[in-house]
């Protein structure tokens, strides 16, 4: 659990319980207020309020009161508001995500903001790989992840907010940019973005939600497998396919290399439950580009991290250490780039 000043955890728990009550319509009591680890450009408190003897349990999302905000918060993320939208959007579609209530006002005091259902699980890649209790979920994540990736793919785009709409070489362009930003040559990267920018795949004729950042971590599962998908602020339009190759980057197996589908299962078996729950027909060769592309996507943030703490914009020993996981990335690169040819 992240340390926090008592005056900040008080002015939280203040601020909460006089949103609830507006939501619920009474006297609100806010306990059990805890800040999650986790999430430098994002805060996640855990609390219980309280309205006339009925407990919720819920969760707060907020951006951090700090004046490091443009440098913590990648410039794709959408905002609380937009997110609230869209977590709201998949959620009545179906989507096993959480429920999202109520957001905060600008009275409010605590910035963009915005209080969800609180939904039981971890996210813990070690306990669910590793661990007996979810011995049995282990079986079932790789075919639960398809399936609500296929619901996720199906939400109405007429029923979200504006998002922003990126094919293939718009990421690369992205990532063209981030890597003209170091300060160094990158020949493994370079060579990967040439690989891309060669290969890319065609628009697709009616682009779909795509989550953004669908991988082991993003989500809960109990010991009986996913309960609900997180992280929902990459969300944008796009190739639905991108989901599917992000979830398949080797950094997202944990350690279990030889199942590809986010530690739990074969690429093949992630493809079936997908399209046997309505996804469109997987070609191979795309979700193969898009795994390339996410493992690139995935070494550059670390190098962005990496600088985050060297430049001292942010002393952070955790952004150091994913800093240097960017050689693990080149690696993968160049194993990826050997066997698709």
């Amino acid at each position: 659990m992240t340390v926090h000043t008592v005056s900040e955890a008080d002015q939280v728990a203040s601020v909460l319980a006089r949103a609830a009550s507006r939501h619920f319509g009474g006297p609100a009591t806010i306990e059990t207020l805890s800040r999650e680890s986790g999430g430098a450009s994002r805060q996640t408190w855990s609390f219980d309020v309280v309205v006339a003897g009925k407990r919720h349990g819920l969760i707060l999302r907020r951006d951090p009161p700090t004046t490091t905000k443009a440098i913590d918060r990648p410039t794709t993320a959408l905002d609380r508001a937009t997110e609230f939208a869209v977590l709201a959007a998949a959620f009545k579609a179906g989507v096993r995500a959480p429920e999202v209530l109520f957001r905060l006002t600008e009275d409010d005091g605590l910035g963009e903001a915005f209080v969800m259902r609180r939904i039981a699980g971890t996210a813990i890649a070690r306990k669910l790989l590793r661990d007996a209790p979810y011995a049995k979920a282990r079986g079932m994540i790789t075919r639960q992840l398809g399936e609500i990736l296929a619901r996720i793919h199906a939400v109405d785009p007429k029923s979200l907010p504006p998002l922003v709409h990126r094919e293939a070489a718009d990421h690369i362009a992205g990532l063209r940019r981030a890597l003209d930003g170091f300060d160094r040559p990158q020949p493994v990267f370079e060579l990967a973005l040439s690989w891309l920018d060669r290969r890319k795949p065609a628009p697709i004729a009616r682009p779909l939600l795509v989550h953004g950042d669908y991988r082991t971590g993003n989500y809960l599962a109990d010991e009986g497998g996913v309960t609900a998908i997180l992280d929902w602020e990459g969300a944008h339009l796009g190739d639905p396919v991108e989901d599917l190759g992000w979830l398949c980057v080797k950094s997202w197996r944990f350690g279990a290399v030889d199942k590809p589908a986010g530690g739990f299962g074969s690429r093949e078996e992630l493809w079936a439950a997908y399209e046997n729950a309505g996804g469109a027909t997987v070609d191979p060769a795309r979700a193969h580009w898009w795994e390339v592309f996410g493992t690139v996507r995935w070494g550059i943030i670390c190098h962005q991290q990496a600088w985050r703490h060297l430049s001292g914009a942010v002393k952070s020993m955790e952004l150091a250490s994913i800093g240097r996981r960017a050689v693990e990335t080149e690696v993968d690169l160049l194993q990826l780039l050997k066997a698709g040819g």
